[in-house]
């Protein structure tokens, strides 16, 4: 009976980790050419990443032109579109 109870609270323990995750996060990390409200345009490469921001972003430091920074973000859609597939 007592392995029973150890191995449920073990799964409920590793379950509640795997759900509380949430949506996976990346990361970008280079200079900043352009800080706005509600973006932040970094360059990584040869390419410009525009990142979006709001009032929950939180930001370390001194975010101005020319900084090093390393944005965590995660991807969220912002619309979903579905088209019925074509009968045969």
């Amino acid at each position: 009976m007592k392995k029973i109870l150890v191995f449920a609270c073990a799964f409920l323990f590793v379950a509640s980790f795997a759900f509380a995750a949430g949506p996976k996060t990346y990361q970008v990390t280079g200079p900043v050419l352009e800080v706005k409200a509600d973006t932040i345009v970094v360059q990584k490469g040869k390419d410009k990443w525009e990142i979006g921001r709001d009032a929950a972003t939180k930001v370390t430091g001194d975010l101005k032109v020319g900084s090093k920074v390393t944005i965590d973000y995660t991807m969220k859609a912002v619309s979903v579109s579905v088209k019925d597939a074509k009968k045969k």
